[in-house]
């Protein structure tokens, strides 16, 4: 009962500590919305005095504005001030006379476990401050997205997530937002966008310039165990496997295979996905990016030239 006891007030308190910041979002035309989801108050990457908001870029969905409603009632006018499909983030702007909750406290998700309790606060099928709970099932993870692109990095959790969540908070048990969460993969299977500097990295530059620039490779993968041998040589134990490689995607047409696993990318070690991701921002894009991957038995180098995300 004590053990109960504990976990039950930790929900709580997170809950109440995370819940007023996050808002039932529908973007579009008031009388004709053409999207719908969450969305969460966080401090200004420019200004930490003041706020803006975080949702998914699929909520958002090429809409410019909105309306946010928060758990208390009150709502704000909104202005998508940009989106990236390649994170799944979008950060949008409040009316100047538009007054928002506390924003929350970004933790970084680097440090999460796989079992770790998180928290997920949303507004699924319009039940506004919807809590669920459950661990971290798996971290790494690349999401295919429709239209063919990739989500990196994401955050796998067994707390129930439904229609609506997207955009809206994983917490730890700290009350600190680890992730956004972005995904119903299948029943007991949701995926979040996790918080980490490359993140903050992405926000900050939604917020000055409405848009970020991203080489895209066209892999799918997840961290794997490398071979003991190849392990000490390296001197880690995991590098990306490839699970599936895009049709047409830069990554194709540079010969990586589904079951390859990367070590290295532009020269720097690769052990799961944001260690790729990290080498694909601007600067990457048209350029010659050496990539290593274990193939087999066999160490085998590859040039990949990222093309740039658009859309």
């Amino acid at each position: 009962m004590d053990e109960l006891d504990s976990y039950s007030r930790t929900v709580v308190s997170v809950a109440e500590t995370v819940g007023p910041a996050v808002a039932a979002l529908v973007v579009g035309d008031p009388d004709r919305p053409r999207g719908s989801g969450s969305a969460v108050v966080v401090p200004d990457p420019d200004d930490p005095a003041a706020t803006v908001l975080v949702t998914n870029a699929h909520v958002v969905a090429g809409s410019r504005s909105g309306r946010a409603t928060f758990a208390d009632g009150t709502h704000a006018d909104v202005r998508v001030l940009g989106a990236d499909p390649l994170s799944d983030l979008a950060v949008l702007a409040v009316h100047p006379d538009a007054r928002t909750p506390t924003p929350v406290v970004l933790g970084d998700a680097g440090a999460l476990r796989v079992g770790q309790l998180v928290v997920a606060v949303g507004n699924p099928f319009g039940l506004a401050g919807s809590v669920t709970a459950g661990v971290v099932s798996g971290l790494g993870r690349s999401l295919p997205t429709k239209d063919g692109r990739v989500v990196e990095d994401v955050v796998q959790t067994d707390a129930a997530l439904n229609p609506g969540n997207s955009g809206g908070a994983l917490a730890d048990a700290r009350g600190l937002v680890v992730g956004i969460n972005t995904a119903v993969a299948g029943v007991g299977l949701g995926l979040a966008v996790p918080v980490t500097t490359t993140t903050r990295g992405i926000l900050a530059s939604l917020r000055r310039d409405g848009r970020v620039r991203r080489g895209y490779l066209g892999v799918v993968g997840a961290p794997a165990p490398l071979p003991v041998d190849v392990a000490l040589r390296l001197g880690r134990p995991t590098g990306l496997r490839v699970a599936e490689v895009i049709s047409g995607s830069p990554a194709q047409q540079a010969g990586l295979r589904s079951g390859d696993v990367i070590v290295d990318a532009d020269r720097e070690p690769v052990a799961q996905a944001q260690d790729l991701q990290r080498r694909l921002f601007a600067e990457a894009i048209g350029r010659t990016l050496p990539v290593t991957v274990l193939r087999g038995d066999a160490m085998v180098d590859v040039l990949a030239v990222p093309a740039e995300l658009t859309g």
